[in-house]
């Protein structure tokens, strides 16, 4: 049995693509220049929201079918909904994972999926000229209607996750961000990671992957979003050739709101490393919440925009703390985390913590500088027509916005909406939204009594002229 890696398969068969394009002299399309491309979008009659860009000038499509099927509805089975997701090629309809393999390397398309806290997602990259067009379609629908779940694969899966998650446990960034999620967001389901446990991977059963995808892997509960040299006629009948297999079903109910911190949270992880990890965070916001383009643009100016942000001068060009620092808003479905972190020796993490918190005070008392408000606005304006530069970019903005319900002009006035921000919106929604005394914080690394071991060791390594 063949057991390369779903990735290694998935770079190879891009590689081959991408050469057959370089061949064709086709790796831009003069559609992909315009800033706001059209989208047109219906329901399929099992109840499949369809959204779609026509791009006519290269010969091939992408699609991502999204389903709200992230790990949030694992429940007690955590990894249930990233296990089952990396099941879908491993066995469908009469394939077996190497016959699916070989299907969509044979001509040269790309398979992907992928599981966050809200959505489940199959991607597909094909070019349209046949047979490559039809077998890629075939495979792929088959795949998300018929996947078979077969016991050796199943367990053949569950090993390279064990490993996985072996291997997390190995970093402290990793062990950190878990530990944040969980302090974050206690008993929501957005706490658990989408990974999983040792414990309940290790647990879960054939029934209980087939169980889930049956209830979540319908049409009802599903997006699709799809871009390409297809015309409206054509997208119509690729989007009934790749869901026409699914039920109906019932959409996924409502994830439940996600409740502030009622107090500050303080969690230190013991771990043998010569760093220590900081990580600081509550919950922050949704897609499509009111203050979006306020704390996107703030955050932007404190700890998003690399070497220029504020957290990055205060911390690694005043004091010499850490060498990257950064913070971020994950808008979900319900609140989703506003996060900060960064790495710095283990003997200074206690200064360092206190900067990055007082940095983030002063930002919410004072606001950023007209200077500072000017500049985030053309870095994000400037930058933005290279994240809609590519089918595959423009696909993946359609996906959120079909499966956030964001209204479908969202990428039309994007930059008009991130230049209306003032100075004086960024500081009412980061007082309200954001609370310094209500932080979940995080440290990984050693403990003082382990530093002050290291310190004396080293002390007797210099003294005997060994170190």
């Amino acid at each position: 049995m063949c057991v390369e890696r779903q990735s290694d398969r998935i770079d190879r068969a891009a590689r081959r693509l991408t050469a057959w394009l370089a061949g064709t002299l086709l790796f831009t399309s003069p559609l992909l220049a315009q800033a706001t491309p059209e989208i047109q979008t219906w329901n399929t009659d099992n109840g499949t929201r369809v959204l779609f860009v026509a791009a006519p000038e290269i010969p091939m499509v992408d699609v991502r079918l999204v389903f709200a099927a992230g790990s949030a509805r694992d429940g007690e089975r955590s990894g249930l909904a990233s296990m089952t997701a990396a099941m879908l090629s491993e066995g469908a309809g009469d394939w077996d994972a190497d016959a699916i393999a070989d299907r969509l390397d044979g001509v040269g398309a790309v398979l992907s999926t992928d599981v966050d806290r809200d959505m489940a997602t199959v991607a597909l990259r094909t070019l349209t000229r046949q047979p490559a067009f039809d077998t890629a379609v075939d495979t792929f629908a088959t795949l998300i209607a018929r996947p078979t779940f077969a016991p050796g694969e199943l367990e053949r899966v569950r090993q390279n996750r064990l490993v996985a998650l072996r291997q997390e446990d190995e970093s402290p960034r990793s062990v950190g961000q878990k530990a944040l999620y969980r302090a974050v967001f206690g008993s929501h389901p957005y706490a658990s990671d989408p990974s999983g446990t040792p414990e309940s991977i290790a647990d879960l059963k054939r029934a209980e992957l087939a169980d889930f995808h049956a209830r979540h892997y319908v049409g009802s509960n599903a997006v699709l979003a799809i871009v390409g040299a297809l015309d409206r006629a054509g997208a119509e009948a690729l989007a009934r050739r790749l869901v026409s297999g699914l039920p109906s079903g019932e959409p996924a109910a409502p994830l439940p709101p996600v409740p502030e911190l009622a107090d500050a949270i303080l969690k230190s992880i013991d771990f043998p490393s010569s760093q220590t990890t900081v990580l600081a965070g509550q919950p922050g916001m949704r897609r499509g919440d009111p203050d979006y383009f306020a704390l996107h643009v703030g955050n932007h100016i404190l700890g998003g925009s690399g070497l220029v942000s504020i957290l990055m001068d205060e911390i690694r060009e005043k004091r010499g703390l850490s060498y990257s620092t950064y913070s971020y808003f994950l808008p979900l479905a319900q609140p989703g985390p506003f996060l900060m972190s960064l790495q710095t020796r283990n003997d200074q993490a206690e200064q360092a913590r206190a900067v990055m918190l007082d940095t983030l005070k002063r930002f919410i008392d004072q606001g950023p500088t007209e200077e500072e408000l000017t500049a985030a606005r053309k870095n994000i304006t400037g930058g933005f027509p290279l994240k809609i530069a590519s089918n595959s970019n423009i696909v993946q903005y359609l996906a959120v916005i079909g499966f956030y319900d964001l209204p479908l002009d969202y990428l039309d006035r994007f930059r008009e909406r991130i230049e209306s921000v003032t100075a004086e919106q960024i500081r009412d929604a980061f007082a309200r939204r954001v609370h310094p005394e209500r932080l979940a914080i995080v440290t990984v690394g050693a403990s003082s009594t382990q530093v002050e071991a290291g310190s004396a060791t080293e002390q007797v390594s210099l003294a005997r002229g060994t170190h």
